[in-house]
């Protein structure tokens, strides 16, 4: 039987056309693959909506040709639009979410009956913390009674760790997409992404770097040709995605701007000598201002002396200009940070 190895945007990096026992578990593991048990398949996680790692999956095939199957590899390299992407993590994450919070409920089902059952079995010892009677015709039905009680009260704590660890994992589930919009975390994403966007432009056109300058200062260069060939192909591909993805959270961030739920200071708003919040409500003095952040000072812990921090402006919650009433109301700002 062939074995497919096949990566769309939507389904991810799937292998399909094996079976069990036919070994394929042992050589698919070894290479970073996992057994989806939802989907009863073996692939890569978390590989929706990313380009495929073509090297995971041609050291896969050929493992597995070397094994003595037959193996053929399918990839498309197209990208969904961002905003479909995203509504489809959506969707997967809110059902996620909702089976954890069902089976927490169950989980605190099933601890409530251990902790019945426990009940139960301590209130069938005898009254009073009667001691067992050695020799009397009640001191196996007692030693019994004990141990079972022991059992019962060891079964209802593990039930109950067991039922908090699922309150825990649904609350976190919960709280993912939260976490995901939220405002910081947005404009570090939007960062990250152009990030990467940039080394893979340079591939792309190729470029030249200097390596050092030796004593008499003539440069020392390395350049890169072009990518070419398939190489080429897999960076176009990679960055068509990014630039979708840099489009659809950049608009995300702009809503909230407008909605007021993210701040947009930049060096064009802010100037040395400004008073600026941080995530902790502490007014700082703005001594530098940078490309992607601020450089604020406070007070040191010991002596007179002023340290300083930066900040980047998505984590800035407020800003006030230097003005000599902002100077009135906030003499002497940042006086609740400490230095560590």
């Amino acid at each position: 039987m062939t074995i497919t190895i096949s990566h769309t945007a939507a389904d991810g990096t799937l292998v399909e056309g094996t079976s069990k026992g036919d070994g394929t578990n042992t050589v698919l593991k070894a290479h970073g693959f996992r057994w989806f048990r939802t989907l009863g398949l073996w692939g890569i996680a978390a590989s929706r909506d990313r380009q495929p790692n073509e090297y995971k999956i041609n050291r896969a095939a050929d493992a597995l040709r070397a094994a003595g199957h037959t193996v053929t590899v399918d990839i498309d390299r197209d990208h969904r639009p961002a905003a479909d992407a995203e509504a489809d993590r959506l969707d997967r994450q809110d059902g996620r979410a909702a089976a954890l919070a069902a089976k927490a409920a169950r989980k605190h089902q099933a601890a409530q009956a251990a902790w019945d059952k426990d009940k139960a079995a301590t209130a069938a010892l005898p009254p009073g913390g009667e001691p067992i009677k050695v020799g009397h015709h009640s001191e196996g039905w007692h030693r019994n009674a004990l141990d079972k009680a022991w059992k019962t009260l060891g079964a209802a704590v593990a039930a109950e760790a067991t039922a908090t660890d699922a309150d825990h994992r649904a609350q976190a589930a919960a709280a993912t997409t939260g976490h995901r919009y939220n405002p910081t975390t947005v404009a570090n994403r939007i960062d990250t992404l152009e990030a990467e966007h940039r080394p893979d432009q340079r591939a792309l056109d190729g470029h030249t770097r200097t390596l050092f300058t030796d004593a008499r200062g003539d440069k020392r260069t390395e350049t890169t040709p072009a990518a070419t060939g398939m190489h080429r192909d897999r960076i176009i591909a990679r960055m068509a995605q990014l630039a979708e993805d840099i489009a659809h959270w950049t608009s995300v961030r702009a809503d909230q701007i407008a909605a007021g739920q993210a701040t947009n200071y930049t060096r064009e708003t802010i100037t040395p000598g400004d008073l600026v919040r941080d995530r902790y409500n502490d007014w700082l003095r703005v001594r530098r201002t940078n490309a992607k952040s601020v450089t604020v000072e406070y007070p040191a812990r010991h002596g007179d002396g002023m340290l300083t921090a930066t900040i980047k402006y998505p984590d800035l919650t407020g800003h006030r200009a230097a003005t000599p009433a902002a100077d009135d109301e906030y003499p002497n700002p940042a006086t609740t940070r400490q230095a560590g």
